[in-house]
């Protein structure tokens, strides 16, 4: 595979990618899992998991992930500026005619039509995400208690990764070494 074919497929990704970093995981897998073989169905859900913990669009994060797992930082620079680069040009063109469309009844109906159509994707992404995730009483724990601590006690979404984060960090640390002795 080439710098430019890379750069090519991330263009392609980019210009579907109507939803944000949530919807770009079943796109990811269908383009470099199911259809070029070129990383595992395991390697994307990490990166995807690690784009969403880091600074900045998870999209261009997992971009730069999967393009530097293939090729180095000029695959990662590649994957990035691909992803971006259809809604760049997108949203250069819109801004510039955004008063036309506001009120036009047809614009209105395509941009509910996407809404819907990106929650589907938003529960595919979390179905793969479940279906791939160990599963123990320690995962369903963490689970429930980030429910409780989002939609109870309404907790900052950064605040709850980082507690959380650090919570896997330490029953990491803590069964490692049951593991090791």
């Amino acid at each position: 595979m080439s710098l430019f074919k890379l750069f090519l497929i991330f263009v392609k990704i980019g210009a579907i990618l109507l939803g944000g970093g949530y919807v770009i995981l079943p796109i990811m897998q269908n383009e470099f899992v199911d259809k070029h073989h070129l990383i595992s169905r395991e390697e994307l859900i990490n990166y995807f998991a690690i784009s969403q913990s880091l600074p900045g669009i998870v999209a261009a994060n997992i971009s730069m992930f999967v393009g530097y797992k293939l090729m180095g930082k000029s695959g990662a620079l590649a994957g990035m500026f691909g992803i971006i680069f259809v809604p760049f040009w997108c949203i250069i063109l819109l801004a510039s005619v955004l008063s036309l469309f506001l009120n036009n009844i047809h614009v209105l109906g395509v941009m509910w039509g996407i809404g819907v159509a990106v929650v589907a994707l938003i529960l595919l992404t979390t179905r793969e995400l479940w279906h791939n995730s160990k599963r123990d009483l320690f995962f369903h724990t963490i689970f429930i208690l980030a429910l409780v601590a989002l939609l109870i006690f309404k907790s900052s979404p950064v605040q709850t990764i980082l507690f959380f984060s650090v919570l896997g960090v330490l029953y990491k640390a803590l069964t490692r070494k049951g593991v090791s002795k």
